[in-house]
């Protein structure tokens, strides 16, 4: 055993009863990831519909109704594992499950952490509302294709096969944000 393995454990514990993220499980990575594709869809929604309307939002506003917007999802997201641990277990999750659940529902947060800083810029008056509001929707984007040209990579398919999922992904991607433009009206 090296070094390193010696001093996380066996168990992937880094002595202090963390583990590092990429010592989870595989399904609890999977799903703090999902959440975190949800909480960025809703975050490029908000800013986008804000930014349509930018004339009509001031900026210590758009930075809470974000913030608002990126709890609700996550805290959704919390209360569907409760819900969804109730109906198949048929018991209430167990501190280790619960701390699992939240470790999920964090990650979700953290995918508002540079758009709120742009936002909190603007409501500082650093920059304009509607520059920081085009600023994070760029920041959503980028973090929607990055997960997804990863995801792509990661595969072990042709290349040419990989370029044929990441357009599938990308239309998919610009489908759900059209969505969730008509249902704010714009």
């Amino acid at each position: 055993m090296d070094d390193a393995a010696d001093a996380q454990g066996a168990d992937g514990d880094r002595g202090d009863g963390r583990r590092h993220r990429h010592d989870r499980p595989a399904d609890e990575r999977v799903d703090a990831l999902k959440e975190r594709v949800y909480a960025t869809f809703t975050g490029l929604a908000i800013v986008l519909v804000q930014h349509a309307n930018v004339e009509h939002v001031e900026a210590p506003r758009a930075v809470v109704t974000l913030l608002v917007g990126i709890v609700a999802i996550t805290t959704a997201g919390f209360v569907a594992d409760v819900i969804s641990h109730l109906a198949v277990h048929a018991a209430f999750p167990d501190r280790a499950e619960v701390g699992r659940m939240l470790r999920v529902a964090g990650s979700a947060i953290a995918s508002a952490g540079v758009p709120l800083l742009l936002l909190g810029l603007a409501a500082l008056g650093v920059i304009e509302l509607g520059h920081a509001l085009r600023a994070a929707s760029i920041v959503y984007v980028a973090t929607l294709g990055v997960i997804g040209f990863i995801a792509v990579r990661r595969t072990r398919i042709d290349w040419w096969k990989q370029v044929v999922a990441l357009g599938a992904l990308v239309a998919l991607g610009l489908g759900v944000v059209v969505l969730q433009q008509l249902a704010h009206g714009h």
